[in-house]
């Protein structure tokens, strides 16, 4: 494939015309297009001068390469008489560079050489070794022409250009022209969706004054509804607990003793109002997170010592010999820093929630480290949750239809996962009815 496919001799200057004419041929006979052909001759012309100029003269080599850029093409070598200054060539007309493909010296065998390249059309097919015998035998039949010739068909070419650029220069006058006319649309067009974006802007503008104006309100009523359960949250503990007072003074053994019936009605006295005073206490609670009031006392907080208390206050609870409460060791060392008052409060609830919906199984509270935070999980072989209603536990006052024959507020969880957010942390609720629930609690080993 690299085989030459002619050679000529630089020497003097009417050299240059032969070696332009054979170029273009050479070209062609190598499938370049057209305007290829005339590019590689014009800059074949100019290094040659600059060779004539510079070495007095070079020995030309063309041949037919596969190496063009991932391309087949024409490879034209150039070697000097004499030395190149510094083994560097540098065209003096900076243009040439951009006819070929490729211009630059390399060596070959030891010697200096100057090679350009200029690869074929894509739809052209590389040629077989027959083929290029066959046109190193035409181009050796072909005698080059004189002077004159070269020159005429320099005109030629130079004629044809012009036409193309005169061509070009009406293609592009008509160009302009229909730019202008689209730019006048699309200016016509910029001031028509300008005014349209002001008079949008306004109503945005009004939109948002009006959404500051309910943003306003609705704080301010959130404010009045924090302010109204926390104080009336306060005002009902004082005589709530005084009805407990008074329930336990009345079954107390000094007191004149009451009969069967009595005595039960005061025992559900006393329990309606433990119930009661649950209910204030949580809504005080609520009230507090709601508010902002609650801040954290952040603290290194040993996860194995605040289980083992949770382990014991809550044991009691399990008063159903068919429910089973485990509480996991947490892996040591186990220390996170946090407020550990609201996580044993989130902590207890959940094991309370979770023991009071269980009639059968366990109660299983673990905990694990992943990465840079504490994931701890409360699970339960409990009556579930639909799916539907997983968001919906944690809104205040709701409760799981067929739930309230266990009591509760509906207040416990919305609190718990407050509490969680306050902490820097996420609670997250998998369940699945009739099989139990998992409530994992995830929280940043750093505090937050």
């Amino acid at each position: 494939m690299d085989e030459p496919l002619l050679q000529l001799a630089l020497r003097v200057e009417h050299d240059i015309f032969v070696v332009r004419q054979r170029g273009r041929e050479v070209a062609a006979a190598a499938g370049l297009e057209h305007q290829d052909q005339v590019r590689v001759a014009t800059a074949l012309s100019e290094v040659a001068r600059d060779l004539l100029t510079i070495t007095g003269g070079a020995n030309v080599t063309f041949a037919v390469t596969g190496r063009v850029d991932g391309r087949f093409g024409l490879r034209i070598d150039l070697a000097p008489l004499r030395p190149l200054p510094d083994d560097d060539y540098q065209p003096q007309s900076g243009a040439v560079a951009r006819l070929v493909d490729t211009l630059g010296v390399v060596r070959v065998e030891g010697d200096t050489v100057v090679r350009m390249s200029r690869r074929a059309p894509s739809h052209v097919p590389e040629p077989t070794p027959q083929r290029l015998a066959e046109l190193r035998a035409e181009l050796e039949r072909v005698a080059p022409g004189s002077a004159v010739d070269e020159l005429a068909s320099q005109n030629q070419q130079l004629i044809a250009a012009l036409d193309e650029v005169r061509s070009q220069r009406d293609e592009l006058a008509v160009l302009n022209a229909e730019l202008q006319e689209t730019n006048h649309g699309v200016m016509a067009l910029y001031n028509q969706l300008t005014e349209e974006l002001e008079a949008t802007n306004q109503g945005v503008v009004a939109l948002y004054a009006e959404l500051d104006e309910k943003s306003a309100q609705l704080r301010a009523a959130s404010e009045s509804k924090s302010r109204f359960l926390a104080n009336v949250s306060h005002e009902l503990r004082a005589p709530v607990t005084a009805i407990i007072g008074l329930g336990r003074l009345l079954t107390d053994g000094g007191s004149d003793p009451l009969t069967t019936e009595q005595s039960r009605q005061v025992e559900l006295i006393r329990s309606s109002a433990t119930d009661l005073l649950s209910l204030v206490n949580e809504l005080l609670d609520l009230a507090k997170a709601e508010s902002g009031r609650i801040e954290p006392a952040w603290a290194e907080v040993d996860l194995r010592l605040l289980f083992g208390q949770l382990r014991g206050t809550l044991r009691a609870l399990a008063s159903r010999d068919e429910v089973e409460l485990v509480v996991e060791d947490p892996p040591h060392p186990a220390v996170i820093r946090t407020d550990e008052v609201l996580l044993a409060q989130v902590l207890r609830n959940l094991l309370h929630n979770a023991l009071k919906f269980t009639e059968r199984g366990e109660v299983r509270m673990r905990a694990e480290q992943r990465a840079d935070r504490w994931q701890l999980t409360v699970t339960d072989t409990g009556v579930g949750i639909a799916p539907e209603l997983h968001e919906r536990v944690f809104e205040e006052f709701y409760q799981v239809p067929g739930s309230t024959r266990v009591g509760g507020t509906g207040l416990g969880l919305p609190y718990a996962r407050r509490l969680v957010t306050l902490l820097g942390g996420t609670m997250q609720l998998t369940s699945t009815p009739g099989q139990g629930s998992s409530f994992t609690v995830a929280l940043p080993v750093g505090g937050g």
